[in-house]
């Protein structure tokens, strides 16, 4: 699902709400996920599962098309965590 599949569904199910209030709903949740987690911070959506912030140190890499040794800095990623009601669900029970 994209973000304007996300945002038809849920115009769709409220019709008492309009769909540019609905675009801001979703954007601005997005918006303060991805500002939570750019200060280092953890997000946790109760049933669905928790977005954190993992660094990765610096190592040495290698270019897979010469075989060249190559740096690589440190740099951070997002992490997700499902949540046990979710992964119950996709499991099936």
């Amino acid at each position: 699902m994209i973000r304007s599949e996300l945002i038809q569904k849920i115009a769709d199910e409220n019709p008492h709400l309009y769909q540019r209030d609905v675009e801001k709903i979703v954007n601005t949740i997005f918006e303060e996920i991805t500002g939570a987690m750019s200060r280092g911070d953890r997000v946790e959506l109760r049933g669905f599962g928790a977005f954190s912030v993992k660094k990765r140190d610096a190592r040495l890499g290698r270019n897979p098309r010469t075989g060249e040794s190559v740096e690589v800095e440190e740099k951070c990623v997002p992490f997700f965590k499902t949540g046990k009601l979710l992964r119950d669900r996709l499991n099936g029970k």
